[in-house]
Formats: C-alpha cells, sequence, structure tokens
C-alpha cells in the first residue's frame, strides 16, 4: 500500500503524505461507528445540537492555521479568509430548524389511537468530500448527519485531506465522541468494497460524474442510499431589461472566483443582443483587474488552481475552442504569473457555440464563454443544452418573469440577479449528471433520516 501525496498548487511541493486505512483498519472503523450509532441517538436533541456547535466553535478558533492550510492545499488567496462564514451560518441554520424538522408528524392523538410518522436517523452515514470548498462541502452532510443521530465517517479529498483532521479535531474538542465521527483516510478500492458490503446507511459523494458513477457501481444492489451532487455548467442569462453593472459584477465573479472552481460557478454566459457589446466590454474590464499569483501575496486576487493536470484540461479546452474559431479576449502576457501549470490566467471567449467542449463539458477554471441571443426563447433552449443541471443566474428586473423562465430551466436552483451562492434555507440539489438528492434546508434532515411510521391501538 502506497502513502497518499498532497501536492501544493503553490510551489510543487508534497504538502502532507498520509498512509490509507488498511481494510481490516477501514473495517474496524466503521464497525465502531456502527456500535457507537445507538447512544448517540439516544443523547437528546438539544445535547447533539450543543456538541455540534461547540465542535464549530472549535474550528472557528482554528481560524489562522486553516487559512494557511487551504492555500497551501487548493490554492485559494489568503486574503479571502477561510470559509468560516458559510460554516456558521449553515450550522446554525440547521441548528435551529432541527426541532421542527425532526418532531413526529401527528396524525391522530386520541383516546383510540395515536398514529404519527416519525423520522429515525439511518445509522452509519459517509461523507466523501471534495477539495473545492472543502470546509463548507463537509458541514453540509456532516452537521445534519450528526444533530439527527447518525454517526459519520469523512474522507476528504487527497488533494485537502487536512481538512479532515482539522474537522476532526475540533469536534473532538467540542465533546463528539470520537467513534461518533471519524476522520479517516482510504484508497479507491477500500472505499468501494466497504460500500459494496454495506458499512454504511448512507453515502453523501460530491465530485465528478465518473466518480459518481464508481459510487454507484459500488452500491449495486446494496439498497444504500446515495447523495451524489456531481459538478455543473451553470449559465447566466442576461435579459434586456437587465441592471447591465450588477450582472457583470456578480456573473464574472461568479465565473473567476476561486480559480473558477466552484460547483455552482458561472461557466457560460447568454446576453440579449441589445447589451452584448456592452457587457462583453465591460466583462474583460473587469478581468484584467484580477491579480494572478501566490495565494499567501496580499494583492493576489486569483491564486493557482489546485492542481496543474486541472488547469491543463482547461487549457486544452481553450485552445480547442480557439482552433474552433473562438476569439480569446484576454491576452495571458497580462498575468505574468501564469507559468503553464497550476497558474492559469483567466480567459473569456466569444465567438463560442455549443460544438465547443469548453461550452458543453465542466471547465471548473478561470474560463468563460459568452454567446448573443436574440430573445428568451433561445437563450432557454442554450441554458437547457447541457448535460447538468445545479444552478442558473437569470437578471431581469421582474420576479415574475424570473419565475416563469426559471420552470423552464431544467437546474436545481433559479437565481435572480445572484449566482454562486448556497442559501442554507434552500435544498442544494441538481438534476441530470449534477446528480441527485438534496443536502441543508429541512430537506437536508430528510437526507440523514428515514421515515418512521407508528400505529397506536387502545383495546
Amino acid at each position: 500500500m502506497k502513502p497518499i501525496q498532497l501536492i501544493s498548487p503553490v510551489d510543487g511541493s508534497v504538502y502532507a503524505e498520509r498512509m490509507p486505512l488498511s481494510l481490516d483498519a477501514a473495517k474496524a472503523a466503521a464497525a465502531r461507528a456502527k456500535a457507537a450509532q445507538k447512544a448517540w441517538a439516544a443523547r437528546p436533541l438539544a445535547e447533539r445540537i450543543a456538541l455540534v456547535r461547540a465542535g464549530v466553535e472549535k474550528l472557528n478558533a482554528m481560524k489562522d492555521v486553516v487559512v494557511e492550510e487551504i492555500a497551501w492545499q487548493m490554492g485559494r488567496p489568503t486574503r479571502f479568509g477561510g470559509e468560516f462564514g458559510g460554516v456558521n451560518a449553515r450550522t446554525e441554520y440547521m441548528s435551529e430548524i432541527a426541532a421542527e424538522t425532526l418532531a413526529p408528524q401527528m396524525v391522530e392523538d386520541s383516546d383510540k389511537f395515536r398514529r404519527y410518522i416519525a423520522r429515525d436517523a439511518l445509522g452509519v452515514v459517509f461523507i466523501v468530500a471534495p477539495w473545492n470548498y472543502p470546509y463548507l462541502t463537509s458541514i453540509n452532510t456532516l452537521v445534519p448527519a450528526l444533530i439527527a443521530g447518525n454517526t459519520v465517517i469523512l474522507k476528504h479529498a487527497s488533494q485537502t485531506m487536512l481538512v479532515g483532521e482539522r474537522i476532526a479535531e475540533a469536534f473532538h474538542a467540542g465533546g463528539i465522541p470520537a467513534d461518533v465521527f471519524q476522520n479517516v483516510v482510504l484508497d479507491h478500492a477500500t472505499t468501494e468494497h466497504l460500500i459494496a458490503n454495506r458499512a454504511f446507511n448512507f453515502v453523501n459523494f460530491t465530485g465528478s460524474v465518473g466518480g459518481g458513477q464508481a459510487m454507484e457501481r459500488a452500491a449495486a444492489g446494496t439498497f444504500t442510499p446515495l447523495g451524489l451532487e456531481l459538478g455543473g455548467k451553470d449559465p447566466g442569462y442576461v435579459r434586456a431589461d437587465a441592471n447591465l453593472d450588477a450582472a457583470v459584477d456578480t456573473l464574472m465573479d461568479g465565473a473567476m472566483y476561486n480559480a473558477g472552481q466552484c460547483c455552482c460557478g458561472i461557466e457560460r454566459i447568454y446576453v440579449h443582443e441589445s447589451l452584448y457589446d456592452a457587457f462583453v466590454e465591460k466583462a474583460v474590464a473587469w478581468v484584467k483587474t484580477l491579480k494572478l499569483g501566490n495565494p499567501f501575496d496580499a494583492d493576489s486576487t486569483l491564486g493557482p488552481m489546485a492542481n496543474k493536470r486541472f488547469a491543463a484540461v482547461v487549457r486544452s479546452q481553450i485552445a480547442e475552442a480557439i482552433a474552433q474559431g473562438a476569439k480569446a479576449l484576454i491576452d495571458p502576457a497580462l498575468f505574468p504569473a501564469d507559468d503553464g501549470g497550476a497558474y492559469l490566467a483567466p480567459q473569456i471567449l466569444v465567438n463560442v457555440d455549443h460544438s465547443m467542449r469548453v461550452m458543453m463539458e465542466e471547465s471548473f477554471g478561470p474560463v468563460v464563454g459568452i454567446m448573443k441571443v436574440k430573445d428568451d426563447s433561445e437563450a432557454l433552449k442554450l441554458m437547457n443544452d447541457s448535460p447538468y443541471g445545479l444552478t442558473a443566474s437569470v437578471w431581469t428586473e421582474d420576479y415574475e418573469t424570473a419565475e416563469a423562465l426559471g420552470q423552464q430551466i431544467e437546474t436545481g436552483t433559479v437565481f435572480m440577479n445572484r449566482a454562486d451562492y448556497l442559501d442554507p434555507a434552500l435544498c442544494w440539489t441538481g438534476c441530470k449528471d449534477t446528480g441527485r438528492g438534496g443536502s441543508l434546508s429541512y430537506l437536508g434532515f430528510h437526507s440523514v433520516t428515514r421515515p418512521k411510521s407508528y400505529h397506536l391501538k387502545k383495546v
């Protein structure tokens, strides 16, 4: 068994190295989680909530080291801090709605019958978390799973494997028992073996379509429920009545923030012909204000991509599009930090169409294609011409128009005049190759619990 290495995109060095658990050790970890679950679920809900909140508090106390480690592991500039705003907001919201959401739904409570539907914890929840927002994506399932009475095993992406260690350190310091929440390092074969042998009662995976397919194959025939969030190719549509400056600022930030490595980042933009030229001009000016550089430099607004192989995919998409007739509007020479490796200059492409990979396949990098459209009908056709469906951003000044368009867009979330955002009160979900299931909101608790009916009769 070989060690798993974390190669830092900052300088290409080996930042961390861990040995994955042997199959026997992994089985033992799953067995401990199963053995601990009933006692954890038996604790009062208020106590479980308090312990989860205490764990998040301990995590907040690690802010300085966490921000530095995120930069080393996946390249996000330290000027943006950690992910604590979202972590705290999501934890608080899920804590606040837990009692009402998990309470039994009473159908009848009389002198003859008591009939109700309760929600039971599933058991052992297995979280396979990604590297792009390593704390937020873990918290999305971890917090509701623990609050609902499940035990949790977390396997983090190798690119951010120190994140799992920090979360475990914090949660254990906050009082959550070691067997109730475990962080593990596993290779693919061991992960698949555990899933195939029903070690878990729910698997939540965030990652690529190929990774999701591997999860489904591993779980085939086990009836283990899966939550799959497999990325997107999220569109923005700028209507004729849009606030142009706001649309440029939000959509370009949605395309470029985190080096474009956002599940719900904006990867393609459709602009009404009356605003197209002005939008493109302003978008180019916006991108030229970015500073690509070392994430530890205070003036860097764009860091390296998490791995040079990810940047290579984006470079190939851009090169192919240009060869097919697309026009690149950003001169890479404006970004001298572009090293041909993980550091990649941002790019805007026009003269693009849906025959190009850059408009159809997930890029997950700092590139966006912009197309001119003549009306809503053309925009809808193009927005839906995608294998993905996570979010869509519509720019208009009218709620009813946004809602009417949203009903026709094949997506999990419809935004009006915002993008690249996750509201903990709304379900985070998708359709098509983006996957299935949902996290956060009251439905996030439904994902990690099952209904249990009680039909009680007096005689």
